[in-house]
């Protein structure tokens, strides 16, 4: 589904959606296609089952947006967290 048509089928609504078919392009990430797993009015809760879905599922794309946002954008930013240690 198209962000548009997420927009138009929630309003004002906190998402949490899988992307299904993305690219990138000079570190942002398009998502072409999504689907929404789940929708809510407080974005504590969208959270909460974002980090609870990505623990058991960290395959999966995920992200929380608000529709009442028109346009939607992600900043890919590299990995700088600690790498183990030999």
């Amino acid at each position: 589904m198209k962000w548009n048509n997420i927009r138009d089928i929630h309003p004002n609504r906190w998402v949490l959606v899988e992307a299904l078919t993305t690219h990138s392009n000079n570190h942002k990430r398009t998502i072409e296609e999504m689907s929404v797993v789940s929708e809510y009015d407080d974005p504590k809760h969208a959270w909460a089952s974002y980090k609870k879905l990505h623990l058991s599922e960290p395959t999966r794309e995920l992200y929380v947006f608000y529709t009442g946002n028109e346009f939607i954008e992600v900043i890919e930013q590299p990995f700088s967290g600690i790498r183990g240690l030999r």
